[in-house]
């Protein structure tokens, strides 16, 4: 029984809407781990934590930025999200080994983007430089595995499927 969706069958679905629904949850679900992370880890608040993505793009001095530097660091956040839930959708249907188990294509996913984000992206960036911490790395690899690794697997599983592919 397929379900119909302003008139149109699911299998007639179109990616955008599902793609977009899909990065707003990863990247909702991702920065909300990350909030609540970097509180109870070190008493981070939010804020700071926002500051330290803007900075990113704006160096030390997003640190003493206010609610403009905030946003700034939520709109990369998501803008982050987005391509790597636009790129895994879009990949998604060309390797066939992410569509099998979505437990093994969540870890597949969340350890790619952390290794491209901790040896590719970060590096090319204005944050500030820390020392490895094991511990910190493999719960931050954890996050992205469950809360961007297994809503992508998942809803990109789903849409292909309804799909045929």
């Amino acid at each position: 029984m397929a379900l119909q969706t302003s008139g149109k069958s699911q299998k007639q679905e179109s990616l955008a809407p599902v793609y977009l629904k899909t990065a707003l949850i990863a990247g909702t679900l991702d920065i909300l781990a990350a909030l609540v992370h970097a509180y109870l880890s070190s008493g981070t608040t939010p804020a700071i934590v926002f500051k330290y993505i803007a900075s990113g793009l704006f160096g030390p001095s997003a640190f003493a930025g206010g609610g403009g530097m905030i946003v700034a660091g939520l709109i990369i956040h998501y803008c982050i999200a987005f391509s790597w839930t636009l790129i895994f959708f879009l990949l998604y249907p060309k390797l066939s080994f992410l569509s099998g188990n979505i437990a093994v294509s969540a870890f597949i996913i969340g350890i790619s983007i952390w290794l491209a984000m901790r040896f590719l992206v970060l590096p090319l960036t204005a944050v500030p430089k820390s020392p490895f911490n094991p511990v910190q790395a493999v719960i931050g690899a954890l996050i992205l595995v469950v809360m961007i690794g297994l809503p992508v697997s998942y809803f990109a599983k789903r849409y292909y499927s309804s799909q045929g592919t």
